[in-house]
Parts: structure tokens; sequence; C-alpha cells
């Protein structure tokens, strides 16, 4: 195989697989176990079933995982159409995001042990313990909007790549940088007009699902062999 094409094919399995598992930790599990607004319930939930937390917990940190060293293939992949571009693509793609992302779980932990029942925990009350588990739950939230803005940016120079590449559609890089502009968009409003949160969120959410091509096309077709006479630039 096309040691290009080979290139695509493995970052496209490790992008794919990533987002795969992700979603469990991201959306499934929290979906299951936070009551909106009801810090009780939600606490509740904890109890009966840590383990689902713990598994989004261990997803969420492969996830990660799997995520950096695919942005390290990608820059394999774009080292030669544009080196700095490819720099960037590390920098705001794993070098900032994924140590955002690593830190940002130990809320999720700190949740899990306020609801455990340990000993030193005895001095605060029921209710008191039940508020703080909610809180770093909604921290872990908060997180990842901090982590999203770096989702969004990686997906600028990302996007440049492709359309200068030759070997993957143009198209698919204008798709990565509308998707880019929603996932920066979502969450500057999330952090600076709480208020407009929900209404950018629903159309953000829409124009995120642009990076879905990307992932597919390196997984199933990979890139075309690389035009000849090509050379590194910057």
């Amino acid at each position: 195989m096309d040691p290009i094409k080979k290139t695509a094919h493995t970052a496209g399995l490790l992008y794919f697989t990533a987002a795969l598992i992700g979603v469990f930790g991201l959306v499934y599990a929290p979906g299951k176990l936070v009551v909106a607004g009801d810090a009780t319930a939600t606490a509740s939930n904890l109890r009966a079933a840590g383990w689902l937390l713990r598994l989004g917990v261990g997803s969420e940190l492969l996830a990660h995982v799997l995520f950096l060293f695919m942005v390290l293939v990608l820059y394999r992949l774009f080292e030669p159409v544009n080196k700095r571009q490819a720099q960037l693509v590390v920098i705001l793609g794993a070098l900032v995001s994924v140590p955002i992302a690593f830190l940002n779980v130990v809320n999720e932990i700190a949740a899990l042990l306020l609801v455990s029942g340990a000993d030193f925990l005895k001095v605060f009350e029921p209710r008191q313990l039940d508020a703080m588990a909610f809180f770093f739950l909604k921290l872990h939230g908060q997180g990842l909007t901090v982590a999203e803005i770096f989702w969004g940016l990686w997906l600028f120079p990302f996007g440049m790549l492709v359309i200068r590449s030759g070997f993957i559609p143009r198209v698919l890089g204008v798709l990565l940088m509308i998707a880019g502009t929603a996932y920066t968009v979502d969450a500057f409003t999330e952090i600076i007009v709480p208020q407009y949160a929900d209404a950018v969120g629903a159309v953000a959410a829409v124009f995120r699902r642009c990076e879905a091509p990307i992932i597919f096309w390196l997984l199933i077709w990979g890139a075309k062999t690389k035009p000849a006479g090509a050379r590194p630039r910057g």
C-alpha cells in the first residue's frame, strides 16, 4: 500500500476509534447519571451506578490517548505539505487540548469520591455532599467547554492542510473550518454570554458534524498518491 494512503488510513482509524469511545464518556454516561438541576437525584444515581461513571472516565482517558496519537499521525501525513501548519495541528490539537481534557477528568473522580461514603466525609451533611458532587460534575462540563475552544482551533490549520494537500478533496478542508468555527463560537458563547448558550449550541451542533466527513474519508479512502515533485514548505 502507498505510504501516504497507509498513513491516512491509520489516522482515520485512530480518529474514528477515539470519537466512538469518547461518546460513551462524554455523552452516554453523563446522560444516564446527571439529572439537570437536581443534585440529590444525581448523587443517588452516582451511588447506585458509580461504575458507569468510572467506565466513562476510563473511556475519556482512552479516547484522549488515541486522539493524541492520531494527531501525531496527521503530522506525519501533512508535514510535507506545510511544516508550520502541521506543527500548529499538533500544538492546538494535542499539546494544549489533551492536557486540559486529562486534568478535567479529575472533577468526575472528585464527584465519585464525594458519594463514596468515606469516613473522612462524615463531617459534611448528606445534602452538602450531594451538592458538591453535582458541582464537580458541572465543573467537568465547564472544563469540556474550555477544551472545546481548542477542539475548534486545531481544525483551522488542519483544514488548510487538507485544502493545500492535493491528496484529499478540498471540500473536506472547508468543512473542517466550518466545524472549527462552530466549536469555538459555541464555547465562547457558553463562557461569555451563557444566556444565549442553548440557542447557539443548537445551531453549532449541526455545523460541528462537518468534522465527520474527514474521519470517514481517511478511514475508508485514505489519500491519493502524493503529487510528483511535492516538497515540504514553510
